[in-house]
């Protein structure tokens, strides 16, 4: 009886990763709050693929895709979104950005979830995430535009063959106070959105565009929802 108690508390959801892009990506896992990471932290998704990880619960982190990877004597790395383990699996390390992140805070004992799609570390790829069961409102968190494809030269990432791979924050182009909403523009009030921000808000309205974008980026779901993570939806 004990264990079937704990089970019923400890488990939280199960996250299926889904690839729709035309070219594989390789996604990677980071657990916040210096937690142990979870069974996978990084891994290859084909074009059309799908592969699924468990998270406990609580739980809260973050998923991205990186891209352009390749494996050159025995060092794994990536043209956007690295996590520069030079592994397939990120060990404990984060995006270098630019990098699309989908964060997701999993609540204890089926309590009110928040996840969201942030393009504030800029932007790699299309991306979004969808409750599955759950109450609540429960809606899908999605960036299905290419933001690279209209990325102002000021921000643009380009890879080995000139093209746009990555479209950059301002605040990673510029690393100012007033982009990143740091120093004396540390509050809502006075870091609002910049004509930059405007450009990833106008492509994708449900993601956030930048660190204080939280009114349309939000987005909640009760009762341990499991999560649809899509590349390219």
């Amino acid at each position: 009886m004990f264990l079937v108690v704990l089970y019923a508390v400890a488990q939280g959801a199960k996250v299926t990763f889904t690839n729709r892009c035309d070219y594989t990506v390789w996604p990677g896992t980071l657990t916040g709050d210096q937690k142990p990471q979870l069974s996978t932290t990084g891994f290859e998704l084909a074009k059309g693929a799908s592969n699924s990880v468990d998270l406990p619960a609580p739980w809260s982190g973050r998923f991205w895709a990186r891209t352009g990877c390749s494996n050159n004597n025995g060092k794994f790395s990536c043209a956007t979104a690295d996590c520069a383990s030079g592994q397939v699996g990120c060990n404990g390390a984060g995006a270098i950005p630019p990098a699309t992140l989908i964060e997701i805070t999993v609540a204890e004992n089926g309590g009110q979830d928040f996840y969201d799609v942030s393009n504030v570390d800029g932007f790699n790829v299309p991306m979004s995430v969808t409750p599955q069961g759950g109450s609540g409102e429960c809606k899908t968190s999605s960036c299905p535009a290419n933001i690279n494809a209209v990325c102002p030269t000021e921000l643009q990432l380009k890879g080995s063959d000139g093209n746009v791979i990555a479209c950059k924050s301002a605040c990673l182009a510029f690393n100012e106070p007033q982009y990143c909403c740091t120093g004396d523009y540390n509050t809502a009030e006075k870091c609002p959105p910049t004509k930059w921000s405007e450009i990833f808000e106008q492509q994708c309205p449900d993601a956030y565009s930048y660190a204080y974008d939280d009114k349309s980026s939000t987005f909640t779901c009760n009762a341990r929802p499991d999560y649809a993570i899509t590349f390219c939806p």
